[in-house]
């Protein structure tokens, strides 16, 4: 239940800008901490796992999503989203996590609380309730890098048959589904609809598939390939997508491909814009935001980023299960700061980490 009417009118220790698994991290750290501390999320709770495929099962063990000491129980080797939702809903009930939803925050501007001490402004909009200021001595950005996919910046990129999530196989049966993209995602969406009983065309720029493909999705998706099953082009670009078909391009040629549907797997990066009305430098050329990588604060004294934001274009160095400890390193340089009773700007200059 939001607070918004109660919570706008107090200076928070830490404002977490993001309900995702580091940004419930960190608010953890900080409730542990004994820091005042509440978390602005303008989805639901860990609104990125939302997008996940519905029945996707989670590549790492159980322990290594968990957040807070708090176990991660499962009768399955590999837990499920279901599951992982499930658990994240419970951490932030145990830890009783203040937590605002539905709020998008517009700004953050520095200025002098009261007593002349320097805080943090959040400025916030609910599509309901309108505008509204929060004060704060730190804030937290965990925004992630989900909400943001990647465009290929073709015509008809945007009908509404082409979507950049896929959620389930079912709504596609017999129908020509074209997929783009060579990672672990597109070769999993692959097989799910194949074996759903969709007719499935794989496009890939390059000549192979992706590394980071799971291991027993390898040979699975490469022997449905090899056997006709899933139709697959490599060395291939999208030109065009239209209401029932998709252009493409190899070596020159072009081909038309039916399609009923179209998903482009081709990869999330941090919400630039945000950051950037936020005061934070990012690198143009791979949307990094400026950090200091020892303790993740950014070129705005106290306000400090964790989990994929970090990682810009390069969005998969950085998953649940590492991501999810910055914000317990973040939230020792804040206790810490805030015991001092200071403002201290950092003394090794921020660097793109």
């Amino acid at each position: 239940m939001n607070q918004q009417s109660s919570d706008a009118g107090r200076v928070q220790d830490v404002i977490v800008v993001g309900g995702g698994p580091a940004g419930l991290a960190s608010a953890i750290a900080a409730h542990k901490a004994g820091l005042a501390c509440e978390v602005i999320e303008r989805g639901a709770l860990v609104n990125s796992l939302l997008r996940f495929p519905t029945n996707m099962v989670f590549l790492t063990t159980p322990e290594r999503l968990e957040i807070g000491g708090l176990p991660f129980v499962t009768p399955y080797a590999k837990p499920t989203r279901d599951e992982a939702l499930r658990y994240y809903r419970r951490a932030a009930d145990t830890y009783n996590l203040n937590l605002q939803f539905g709020l998008e925050v517009r700004a953050i501007r520095r200025e002098a609380g009261p007593d002349g001490a320097p805080l943090l402004a959040v400025e916030t909009r609910h599509a309901d309730d309108g505008p509204s200021r929060r004060l704060a001595r730190t804030v937290v950005v965990a925004i992630g890098a989900y909400e943001r996919p990647n465009m290929l910046g073709v015509p008809g990129e945007d009908l509404p048959h082409v979507a950049h999530y896929y959620t389930e196989a079912h709504p596609y049966y017999r129908k020509h589904v074209v997929i783009v993209g060579g990672k672990n995602s597109a070769a999993e969406t692959a097989l799910e609809l194949f074996r759903a009983g969709a007719h499935v065309t794989l496009v890939h720029r390059r000549a192979e598939l992706g590394s980071g493909i799971k291991y027993w999705v390898r040979p699975d998706i490469e022997n449905r390939i090899k056997e006709g099953s899933v139709i697959a082009h490599f060395e291939t670009r999208v030109v065009e997508i239209r209401p029932t078909e998709v252009v493409v391009e190899h070596a020159g040629v072009q081909r038309v491909l039916p399609a009923d549907a179209v998903f482009l797997l081709t990869g999330y990066h941090p919400d630039t814009a945000m950051l950037a009305r936020f005061g934070i430098e990012v690198d143009a050329e791979t949307m990094v935001p400026a950090h200091d990588p020892d303790t993740y604060e950014t070129n705005v004294p106290n306000l400090f980023l964790a989990g994929q934001v970090i990682s810009g274009i390069h969005s998969g160095l950085i998953f649940i299960e590492n991501g999810r400890f910055h914000g317990e390193m973040v939230i020792k340089v804040i206790a810490r700061r805030l015991a001092a009773g200071r403002d201290a700007v950092p003394t090794t200059a921020n660097t793109l980490g």
